[in-house]
C-alpha cells in the first residue's frame, strides 16, 4: 500500500476503528511504520476516539440518571435538556471537528501531546536466520507491543506461509499467515512480550493439501531475546 492509498482509504481511521480488512490492515501497518505522515493520522485518530470515549464516559451517567427521573414527563422534549444535549453536541461536534485534527498540523500536535498515544518500536530481524548467527537483544516492557521486520525465505513450494512466535515458557502463537507475492517483501509482525528470555519466529510453509501449521515444515528460525525495562 502507498501513501496516496493509504489517503484514498481513510486507512488511518479505520485502522484505529478497527475496519480494516486484515490483508488491508496487514498492508497498511508495512506502509506507516515507515511513513511519518500516516503515523501522525494514527496517532490524531486515536488521540480522537480517546477524547471521544472520554466525553461519552463522563456523561453517560449523568444522562442515565436524568432519564430514568424525566422518563414520565417531558416527552419527546427531555432530548433538549442537558443532561442529552451536552454529551450529543460533544459528540457531534468531535465527528465534525475530527477532519480538522487529522488535516491541520496543530491540532495533531495538540492531540498528540494531549493522549500520547505512541507508535510501535521497531527492531529488525531480517539478518537472523536458522544458521548459527547469534541472537539479538531487544529492550521491551512487559505488555507493551513492538514490531518486528521479518524476512520470509520463500518457495515455490509453498503458496503460503505461517510466522509462529515461540516463547521462553514453550508456548507458541501463529502471529499472521502471508501469501507467496506477500512473502517476497519484508513481513512486519507485531510481539507483545509477558517475560523477559530467548523467542523465535518459526517460518512455516504451508500448502493448498496441508495448511495446518501444526504439522507444517520449518522453513526458518529467527531467535531473538527480550530484556524487560521499567
Amino acid at each position: 500500500m502507498d501513501h496516496n492509498e493509504a489517503v484514498r482509504l481513510q486507512a488511518a481511521t479505520k485502522y484505529v476503528l478497527g475496519e480494516l480488512p486484515q490483508g488491508l490492515r496487514d498492508e497498511y501497518e508495512e506502509h506507516y511504520f515507515d511513513c511519518g505522515e500516516c503515523a501522525l493520522d494514527v496517532k490524531a485518530a486515536a488521540a480522537f476516539v480517546d477524547v471521544g470515549r472520554e466525553v461519552l464516559r463522563t456523561e453517560s451517567v449523568e444522562a442515565t440518571a436524568a432519564a430514568k427521573s424525566g422518563e414520565n414527563r417531558g416527552g419527546w422534549l427531555l432530548w433538549l435538556r442537558p443532561a442529552f444535549a451536552v454529551p450529543a453536541m460533544a459528540v457531534l461536534l468531535l465527528a465534525l471537528g475530527y477532519q480538522s485534527l487529522v488535516s491541520v498540523p496543530h491540532w495533531k500536535k495538540a492531540a498528540l501531546q494531549a493522549s500520547a498515544p505512541r507508535v510501535l518500536p521497531m527492531y529488525s530481524l531480517i539478518a537472523s536466520n536458522s544458521r548459527g548467527l547469534k541472537s539479538q537483544a531487544l529492550q521491551a516492557r512487559a505488555g507493551e507491543p513492538f514490531g518486528l521486520y521479518v524476512d520470509v525465505p520463500v518457495d515455490p513450494a509453498y503458496p503460503k506461509y505461517a510466522l509462529k512466535l515461540e516463547g521462553p515458557d514453550g508456548r507458541a502463537t501463529i502471529l499472521r499467515t502471508v501469501s507467496y507475492s506477500e512473502a517476497q517483501k519484508t513481513v512486519v509482525v507485531q510481539v507483545t512480550p509477558e517475560q523477559a528470555g530467548t523467542y523465535q519466529i518459526v517460518v512455516l510453509g504451508l500448502t493448498d493439501q496441508a495448511a495446518d501449521a501444526a504439522h507444517a515444515p520449518v522453513l526458518a528460525t529467527m531467535k531473538f531475546g527480550i530484556e524487560l525495562g521499567t
